[in-house]
């Protein structure tokens, strides 16, 4: 092996689903099942304190949100969100940069506009994913099972998920998840396709 191969870059892969669509489920299999795909999830950044055993640097990069604002400022951050007041989510470009210099293929799970943002920024060096429901009233059948949200939690869910997949034209990839096993499949063949394998 020469040293251009040692050092290839990794690519990445970005991610983005209407809540309840199977994403994390069909994403977590690509990294468990598949370690062939060398995947790897980009570390956000965020300004809330760490929660239970989470630590700084392997789950999230955790700073003040002063410092995320600086970094705003600076023009450090990809994409980025203030879900709250001073409650901020972003994905860094040094990290990312960083992780694909390791020659990690980098796996961005990220609501649609971040989805848009990073593939505006990377181009045809990263591949966008959309996972869509097969409908919004399955949508809504899948999140009464989950029993994990309140009827006006699954409102506010199913309203947003309508705007979500208006963006849905704007990824490489639209993958429709009507029958779970054939999603995961189909998402091997599309990533294993751009990687290259």
């Amino acid at each position: 092996m020469n040293n251009e191969e040692s050092i290839k870059k990794g690519k990445m892969i970005i991610v983005s689903a209407p809540s309840g669509s199977g994403k994390s489920t069909i994403v977590n299999w690509l990294m468990q099942e598949h370690p062939e795909l060398n995947l790897y999830f980009s570390i956000s950044c965020t300004s809330r304190a760490p929660r239970g055993t989470e630590q700084n640097g392997v789950e999230y990069f955790f700073i003040s949100p002063e410092e995320f604002k600086e970094k705003i400022a600076r023009g450090e951050f990809l994409e980025y969100e203030e879900v709250y007041e001073d409650r901020f989510y972003g994905t860094l470009k040094e990290q990312v940069e960083s992780q694909r210099m390791n020659g990690e293929n980098v796996v961005f799970d990220v609501d649609v506009k971040g989805g848009c943002s990073i593939k505006q920024y990377y181009g045809d060096e990263a591949l966008s994913l959309f996972i869509q429901p097969p409908s919004i009233d399955e949508l809504k059948r899948r999140l009464m099972n989950r029993g994990t949200d309140s009827l006006e939690d699954i409102e506010k869910r199913l309203s947003k998920a309508s705007y979500e997949l208006t963006f849905a034209e704007k990824f490489d990839k639209i993958l429709i998840n009507d029958d779970l096993e054939i999603a995961k499949a189909k998402a091997l063949e599309i990533v294993s396709e751009f990687l290259g394998d």
